[in-house]
């Protein structure tokens, strides 16, 4: 896990994800799940981080839509990584 000098980008392991593409008539989540063999290398704009969990890093996306990564590092970390970048 590395962030970029700027403090604008973020380098994780992520691996599988769910997209968050609409909600249907009942407001129910229309949710596709993305199953990942293994855990791969992505550069994440930290503006696009709406939050983080133990288990997920939550990202907006293109046409209104969100996306949950499960990543890889410890939560401690990022969280310490993300709340000192200036």
């Amino acid at each position: 896990m590395q962030l970029s000098a700027d403090g604008k980008f973020l380098e994780v392991n992520v691996g599988s994800h769910e997209i968050l593409h609409s909600f249907d008539h009942d407001d129910k989540e229309v949710i596709q799940r993305i199953e990942a063999d293994r855990f791969s290398k992505k550069i994440i704009a930290v503006e696009r981080i709406l939050s983080i969990s133990e288990k997920f890093i939550l990202t907006s996306y293109a046409f209104d839509r969100i996306i949950y990564w499960e990543y890889e590092e410890d939560y401690d970390a990022l969280k310490k990584m993300l709340m000192h970048r200036i």
